[in-house]
């Protein structure tokens, strides 16, 4: 049988330790074509790039059969790149991650590793974001390889729901402390920010955000609850933003001038 063509790509840079890692499991899966960004760009949300040039090289990384580029713009500007003038054919998967650091609950919402994934599912390709819990260069990453490998199978043998991709969390935990897969709700939690205000050596206010992750939601079928019991959370992402449930109330409002 063919093997599935598949784009991977991340928002911390081409030669971070998770991409590495999650192009050497889909290397088993299928034909894997990389496109990522140069340099790190989380937290760079959907953003794309108009007011300058881009520029894709190939490269030449890890000993594989993988064909890469670094691009020099955000995650999604990988993803068009690909698309439109990189890759042979549409993908028949798109895998973003594995990213450092949790995207769980309302991270999705600035993460670039999920906004790559959420281009691919509105280009129409089933599409995954990998993330672990663990913001260390060095985290391991091998600890979690089978479940990757087993929710990438799933997604290749099992329509994907339409306007949905999948976030994937992975609590840092070793191998043998991992539960299984749990589905999940987002979570209602968030960052609390606070700005360190400081002076800089030429006499100039400058800022430095700083915060704390608050979890209001007490529930036992969220991402963070599967997290902190060691279960890797999935949580379905829908890119309708639409907010079906206030439609009909919003329409009695009287916006009649």
């Amino acid at each position: 049988m063919k093997k599935p063509l598949i784009l991977v790509t991340n928002d911390d840079g081409i030669t971070a330790p998770g991409i590495r890692e999650l192009i050497d499991i889909m290397n088993g899966i299928g034909e894997v074509y990389v496109v990522a960004p140069d340099k790190p760009q989380s937290g760079m949300g959907h953003a794309v790039t108009i007011h300058s040039t881009l520029r894709v090289e190939k490269i030449i990384i890890d000993k594989g059969p993988q064909k890469e580029w670094a691009c020099s713009g955000t995650p999604v500007d990988c993803v068009k790149l690909a698309m439109d003038q990189l890759l042979p054919r549409k993908p028949d998967l798109c895998v973003s991650g594995i990213n450092h650091g949790s995207n769980s609950s309302i991270n999705v919402i600035y993460s670039g590793t999920m906004s790559a994934a959420i281009e691919g599912g509105i280009e129409g390709i089933p599409s995954v974001g990998f993330s672990l819990c663990d913001f260390s260069y060095s985290a391991d990453f091998k600890s979690s390889r089978k479940y990757i490998e087993l929710i990438v199978k799933n997604v290749l043998d099992n329509p994907m729901p339409e306007g949905v991709v999948l976030n994937v969390n992975i609590p840092k935990a070793e191998e043998k402390e991992l539960k299984g897969i749990k589905i999940c709700r987002q979570a209602n939690a968030l960052w609390e920010e606070e700005f360190d205000k400081r002076i800089d050596p030429k006499g100039k206010t400058y800022y430095w955000m700083t915060g704390k992750w608050v979890n209001h939601d007490k529930g036992d079928d969220t991402d963070e609850w599967a997290l902190d019991n060691n279960y890797i959370s999935i949580v379905p992402v829908r890119f309708d933003l639409t907010a079906y449930h206030a439609l009909e109330k919003i329409k009695q409002w009287n916006f009649i001038i």
